[in-house]
């Protein structure tokens, strides 16, 4: 406890505040959301065969299934409504691919976003130091971030298909005395998909976040800084360029090449008109 103490005395969780960690902790807690719902669901359902001859009938047919929704390895029993045989069947589809691939994700995006809050808090100097840190979390926050979109979509076609598969109305047509006109078959209970519905929600919601949060990322590497560095340096070149260059040096100034003393301004050859001037007039009115 002192230690805790300590550490929020001296300011080192004010970091949980800044848009960076405080996103990160988001992250946390919606991979932990996103898994759960998806990785923690089962569910069933419920169907209905009633026979012409009462004593073959089944009213109630029962089919559970789960995570990871290998739907071809779910089996169930349904009477033929022809003597005491009944028939095994199975499901339809195999989406697995889809949900694990997400599943995957979320843990290894709740992992991930737990070691950066950590070292986000704990040690954010070592973080900060050698650019390393911040250069290394923007390259895994893009990374996540496309995952996330991917899993998400992969998942959400993989959720439509499991809904379609597990329709008790397209199960009953997969047994044999349900083609017969005689024999009624009817769905009893459907299963329930909010919590799939939820996760793919929360999919999406993490995309947003982890999309959101690369810019912040952004910010605390060099290259960020160095492109702000970048601008003002440049802008003081040019402006010293043209204090310095030719539009504003002494070449147009007094000591310039066209202000300059030079054979225009000085007393030179066209300039000396003294002669022409003053010593003209006076000897034409000697000669007078």
């Amino acid at each position: 406890m002192e230690a805790v103490d300590q550490l929020a005395s001296a300011g080192t969780f004010r970091v949980v505040k800044e848009p960076l960690a405080f996103l990160r902790v988001l992250e946390w807690l919606f991979a932990i959301f996103a898994f759960a719902t998806c990785g923690g669901y089962s569910g069933g359902l419920r169907l209905s065969v009633d026979c012409a001859n009462k004593s073959e009938s089944d009213l109630s047919i029962d089919i559970a299934f789960a995570y990871p929704f290998r739907l071809h390895q779910v089996n169930f029993d349904a009477p033929t409504c022809e003597g005491k045989r009944r028939e095994k069947l199975s499901l339809i589809g195999d989406f697995s691919s889809s949900a694990e691939f997400f599943v995957t994700i979320a843990v290894f995006a709740f992992l991930y976003s737990l070691a950066a809050t950590v070292v986000y808090i704990f040690f954010q100097n070592k973080y900060r130091e050698n650019n390393r840190g911040p250069l290394i979390d923007f390259i895994v926050t893009v990374v996540f971030s496309f995952l996330w979109l991917v899993g998400s979509s992969a998942w959400a076609k993989g959720l439509s298909d499991v809904k379609i598969a597990t329709d008790p109305d397209e199960v009953l047509l997969l047994m044999s005395a349900c083609k017969q006109q005689s024999n009624k078959c009817l769905p009893v209970r459907s299963p329930v998909m909010s919590s799939l519905n939820t996760s793919v929600v929360f999919g999406f919601l993490n995309f947003i976040l982890w999309a959101g949060n690369i810019w912040f990322v952004f910010k605390e590497t060099g290259w960020h800084s160095s492109g702000q560095r970048h601008s003002p340096d440049t802008m003081e070149k040019q402006s010293s360029g043209y204090n310095q260059g030719g539009y504003n040096q002494d070449s147009y100034g007094p000591a310039g090449g066209y202000n300059q003393p030079g054979s225009y301004g000085q007393v030179g050859e066209y300039g000396q008109s003294q002669s022409y001037g003053q010593s003209g007039p006076t000897s034409f009115a000697n000669q007078i």
